[in-house]
């Protein structure tokens, strides 16, 4: 394996700490999933974030060696860790064992940042994919390292998953007085789900006497003093058992759940609608109190496969209450997205203040992934990540396989950046893409999604012949596998990117001006919607009618 010097890991430890603070995950047990493959979803959301496929090369390395670690959000300089003796591969989020690693930011008690930690959460990710085997193995990384270097970030929610176990660990700091973290983490039933959404989940648990994170028999670890802390620092006064995690360190408001916990809800009530089990948390999620809380698992009526949970990734609370499509909002062309800020007054002096919704999907996507863990294959083929750009509604996600030794170069960080537009990196066909529809978005989404389908749909068809042949090559040479399906990936990224750059083009082609082409290519001037009339009319009254002529006798 070859050598790297510390100043090269540097570089690659950090290479992929997203400026990230308002996402969602699901995570998907065996025994939830179709296939009986573990799986993970994250769409990282942020104004700012330029989205790019982070690859990390395996390493060895000298002993003694330091590495930097530098604030993933605002590229502070933290500190210093020890390397390892040796680090593995990773792909995005996902390293060469098939472990994989999501997040979401809940913030929680302001006064608990501490800002002499070393280990933000971007580089804690990076760090337990490059150092653990296992999704266990990830997990004692990540706690033991914020117990000796602190924990640089804000609270957060994490998904871990390998080819057997998903897991959700929430974590926050113990502020500038006390080095460390108080965390809690809680294994994923078989035959459940579990999703988070920049809200802590966790309420009461199982307590623990130790932490022994390779006895397959405990199902929940915790801080030592995840519940004394809260004591000493007075926000919570009640017996053991009545410990929340979540509301003790992240307490409840009405934002958080409308705009957090909102999305959880719609995620719930979409893979039960036989049982209705979340009809009795909508106030919950509406943000009426009292209200019950949400299960932190829950059982979908059916098992999930891939694909279904890539259409779940792909919401704007379409058939609810929260439906963004429905208000006056949407506009003429049913745009479900709204620009920011979320909250709003009429006059900065209005007493009233109003809101817009929060979904899953959303313009400010930067990426978006959902893996697949299986563990009746070898790792450099079981393991997936399935990789989007931009808004997940409408984003291809391709599949880019846990052992490849490269990217795709219009995927990788080299093809571009936030500041400047270009048309070879896949976040910028994408993003053109996706904010040209945003101008007439029901009709040209009807052109997005049957092109979408297409490419993702072919992916799924050849998955089993791609894999049948992978793995008679694995048999004979596991590099030749890895080489073979190196090769697939690259060349279907940059595929799916040229195909996406000639949709763009057709869209302009066909949507110029306001005007709408026939299949034939003819100029047309299609009608606004009636509905959009009439609420002209309503709007303006006789504003715009036009005067009934007198009749001459």
């Amino acid at each position: 394996m070859k050598t790297i010097t510390w100043i090269t890991v540097i570089g690659l430890v950090l290479a992929f700490a997203p400026a990230v603070h308002a996402c969602t995950n699901y995570l998907v047990s065996k025994g939830a999933s179709a296939d009986g493959s573990t799986m993970i979803t994250y769409s990282a959301d942020s104004h700012e974030l330029y989205g790019y496929l982070n690859f990390i090369p395996a390493g060895e390395h000298i002993e003694g060696t330091w590495i930097d670690i530098c604030d993933g959000d605002s590229g502070k300089y933290l500190g210093k860790i020890r390397q390892v003796r040796r680090t593995y591969a990773v792909v995005g989020l996902m390293n060469e064992f098939q472990v994989a690693v999501g997040e979401t930011t809940f913030g929680g008690r302001e006064e608990l940042m501490d800002p002499k930690a070393v280990v933000d959460y971007g580089s804690l990710m990076n760090l337990a994919l490059q150092r653990g085997r296992t999704a266990r193995e990830a997990l004692q990384v990540m706690t033991s390292l914020v117990a000796e270097y602190g924990y640089a970030s804000s609270g957060e929610s994490f998904s871990i998953s390998d080819p057997n176990e998903a897991w959700i660990l929430e974590m926050i700091s113990k502020g500038p007085d006390r080095k460390g973290a108080v965390w809690v983490a809680w294994l994923v039933p078989e035959g459940y789900v579990c999703a988070h959404a920049n809200q802590p989940r966790i309420h009461r648990f199982p307590m623990q006497k130790t932490n022994d994170f390779f006895n397959k028999k405990q199902t929940v670890f915790h801080a030592a003093d995840v519940v004394s802390f809260a004591r000493e620092k007075g926000y919570f006064k009640g017996a053991d058992g009545e410990f929340s995690f979540a509301n003790t360190y992240a307490p409840l408001n009405f934002e958080a759940r409308r705009f957090c916990e909102g999305r959880v809800w719609n995620f719930f009530r979409r893979i039960t609608p036989e049982s209705r089990q979340m009809d009795a948390y909508k106030d919950y999620a509406l943000g009426i109190q009292p209200a019950e809380p949400m299960p932190l698992f829950i059982k979908p009526d059916r098992k999930l496969s891939a694909r279904d949970v890539m259409e779940l990734m792909r919401d704007h609370f379409e058939g609810t209450e929260m439906d963004m499509t429905q208000d006056i909002g949407a506009g003429p062309f049913v745009l479900p997205y709204r620009w920011r800020p979320m909250t709003w007054k009429v006059d900065k002096d209005a007493k009233e203040e109003y809101i817009f919704e929060r979904a899953v999907s959303t313009q400010q996507t930067g990426f978006s992934f959902v893996t697949q863990s299986r563990s009746w294959l070898p790792n450099p083929i079981g393991g997936v990540f399935w990789f989007g750009l931009d808004d997940t509604f409408s984003t291809v996600y391709t599949p880019m396989y846990c052992g490849n030794r490269r990217v795709p170069a219009s995927f990788a960080k080299e093809a571009g950046n936030f500041s400047q537009f270009n048309w070879d990196s896949a976040f910028w066909v994408f993003n053109f893409v996706a904010n040209y529809a945003y101008s007439r978005y029901c009709d040209m989404i009807q052109d997005i999604q049957p092109v979408q389908r297409e490419l993702e749909g072919k992916f799924f068809a050849g998955q089993p012949e791609l894999e049948a042949a992978a793995l008679d090559l694995f048999k004979r040479s596991p590099e030749l596998a890895r080489d073979y399906l190196t090769t697939y990936s690259v060349s279907e990224g940059d595929a799916v990117v040229r195909r996406w750059k000639k949709l763009g083009e057709f869209l302009i082609w066909k949507y110029l001006d306001g005007n709408v082409r026939d299949s034939q290519g003819k100029v047309t001037h299609p009608p606004y919607p009636k509905e959009w009339y009439q609420r002209i009319i309503k709007e303006t009254g006789d504003r715009f009618r036009v005067p009934q002529e007198e009749k001459k006798e």
